[in-house]
């Protein structure tokens, strides 16, 4: 027999609260975090100590039984180890750290904050809420989100040096649950071309960097950057080393997208065969999207043992994207037959959170895109709709209310009061930072409702989609816009904006009424910046709905996305196109490393 320590002292809430919980009932006696830590070293702790356990227990209101943690030590024929997986996969989300890597997609600490808190209301696990040490404003995000989200674990990522470690620990510092994501590339190439590194100074990089991010969270998890190309015997031995300085979760991630299912799951259940003390912690996937397989890698990983998937919400990431999180949970839970795991995620939020990280980052979801796309759940075929109509299973194989689609989407109207505006806003997962910003969105909200009889769930997501939840934070305002055109003419666009609140007034003529207005705007602007994409979309049915546009702007290796809707599709382009330029005004330098 032997006694479980580690889940004593997680029932107790980790070492930490542990020994603040021992200390506070017997000051006489205090007992710091490194004697816990001994505890769990050694497996065994002394029996005056299991005396003071069974009174604090008594002291919370619990009973505590010493036989309940004592159990035979496991075994396995093969390894000498029991691999306890379990029936929980944990779900990861990225999108505010490796999302935000998408081109122009790079959010304030206002959006992230939104994001977050509706990412808790999702029922992610673990938020990966930014990388601290990429800049002072990435630290303050993940530090406002720590200080609000209660629910889920929120997370940091660091490379595996000490300044990163610490600015990481102080970034989650206020959060209920913290992590520390830290990482070190493993690769040849990148051992020899990046780092400069030996594979000794690597292991001894990233042991160090486990035990010191140990000193502010007994939540780490380490990452071996490029992993899909690293050596097998170079991964067993940096596993092991990093566990036993205290990795809680270890991460495989295929960085660049090389890998495909059937190798991928050779991969992962050969390194959890392998790596001595495999059962003591959780194996994670992290799969990019270069080849079109990081959902099928990320579960054929689950296949093999992995019990924690990083992904993001729409597939958002670097390059070709992530593994998306909406395709992973409903492959999991429409395929229970064949997975037998439950996710914490409510799967009703789905659609939500899709909405949200598209009107924020300015990426609309492609119409085809599974799950979340319009078209996911549409049918033409007169075969399949007639099917449908029939029995909804006969060609779908989840219901579309099971993901947050709803049939019945009118939401307000121009009689609605303030009250009932906000409301809807709340259960919608948007929330304005301050009363001004509510004030002006409603003033938006009853524009609006003049101009369409019937306003949607989609156009309240439109309507927060350039800035008005951070008004404070705009530099240029749309005023007005006049335009005349007529065939065989050239257009011609006069407009009105604020900058930094003085009036401004331009005209300009164009080849067309929208290049009519950005010329007018950039003839007082002068950003020097270069238009790389414009889009539009409607974004309910019907032609009085409103134009949502997306303007990416590029100048000087800095790219932001601006967002604007109008019912009127040039008034949305002038309005995207001031929504980027203010994105140039409150743009940091950002570091972007990749797993």
């Amino acid at each position: 027999m032997q006694l479980d320590i580690e889940r004593l002292i997680e029932d107790f809430g980790g070492p930490g609260r542990l020994a603040e919980a021992l200390t506070r009932i017997f000051p006489d006696e205090p007992v710091s975090r490194a004697a816990i830590y001994k505890w769990r070293e050694r497996g065994s702790l002394p029996l005056t100590q299991l005396n003071k356990l069974a009174q604090l227990a008594a002291n919370q209101g619990r009973t505590f039984n010493y036989n309940d943690y004592l159990a035979m030590a496991p075994m396995s024929a093969a390894t000498g180890r029991n691999h306890k997986m379990g029936d929980r996969l944990f779900i990861f989300d990225t999108t505010l750290r490796d999302g935000e890597q998408s081109p122009g997609a790079s959010m304030t600490r206002e959006e992230k904050v939104r994001i977050a808190r509706q990412l808790e209301r999702l029922g992610v696990d673990i938020i990966e809420a930014g990388f601290a040490a990429a800049s002072p404003g990435d630290a303050q995000a993940i530090h406002a989100i720590a200080e609000q989200v209660k629910d889920s674990t929120v997370c940091s990522l660091a490379r595996a040096n000490d300044n990163d470690v610490r600015a990481a620990g102080e970034a989650i510092k206020p959060a209920n649950r913290g992590r520390i994501h830290t990482f070190i590339a493993t690769s040849p190439i990148h051992m020899e071309k990046k780092l400069r590194m030996t594979p000794d100074q690597v292991v001894e990089a990233a042991v160090r960097a486990v035990r010191q991010a140990r000193n502010f969270t007994d939540d780490v998890e380490f990452s071996a950057e490029d992993a899909v190309r690293s050596d097998m015997d170079f991964l067993v031995r940096i596993f092991d080393a990093v566990i036993q300085a205290g990795a809680r979760t270890i991460n495989v991630p295929d960085t660049v997208g090389y890998s495909i299912p059937s190798l991928w799951y050779q991969r992962i259940h050969t390194l959890i065969e392998r790596v001595p003390g495999s059962d003591l912690v959780v194996w994670s996937t992290h799969c990019h999207n270069d080849l079109g397989m990081a959902v099928a890698n990320s579960l054929a990983a689950v296949e093999a043992g992995a019990r924690q998937v990083e992904c993001t919400i729409n597939g958002l990431g670097e390059r070709a994207g992530n593994a998306s999180l909406e395709e992973v949970v409903m492959a999991v839970k429409t395929r229970s037959d064949l997975f037998g795991l439950t996710t914490g995620i409510d799967s009703t939020q789905i659609v939500p959170t899709s909405k949200l990280v598209s009107t924020i980052t300015g990426y609309p979801v492609q119409p085809n895109k599974a799950i979340v796309g319009a078209n996911a759940f549409a049918h033409e075929s007169g075969i399949h709709q007639d099917g449908v109509l029939k029995h909804r299973e006969t060609y779908e194989i989840m219901s579309a209310e099971s993901v947050g689609w709803s049939a019945n989407r009118l939401t307000l109207g121009k009689l609605s009061g303030r009250n009932a505006f906000k409301t809807k806003l709340t259960e919608l997962g948007i929330e304005l930072a301050s009363e001004e910003a509510l004030n002006a969105a409603f003033a938006r909200f009853k524009e609006l409702a003049d101009k369409k009889r019937e306003v949607f769930d989609e156009d309240l997501y439109a309507l927060l989609s350039d800035g008005v939840g951070a008004v404070e934070l705009e530099d240029f305002k749309f005023v007005s816009l006049k335009v005349n055109t007529e065939t065989g003419e050239e257009p011609r666009a006069e407009i009105v904006f604020a900058d930094e609140g003085h009036e401004k007034r331009a005209a300009s003529s164009g080849s067309g009424p929208v290049d009519a207005a950005f010329k007018a705007i950039e003839s007082v602007v002068h950003s020097g910046a270069e238009l790389q994409l414009y889009s539009v979309n409607a974004i309910t049915k019907g032609t009085e709905s409103q134009g949502e546009v997306t303007v990416r702007l590029a100048r000087d290796g800095t790219i932001v996305n601006g967002q604007g809707a109008d019912t009127d599709i040039i008034v949305a382009s002038a309005k995207a196109y001031l929504s980027a330029l203010n994105k140039f005004h409150g743009k940091e330098n950002w570091l972007n490393p990749q797993l």
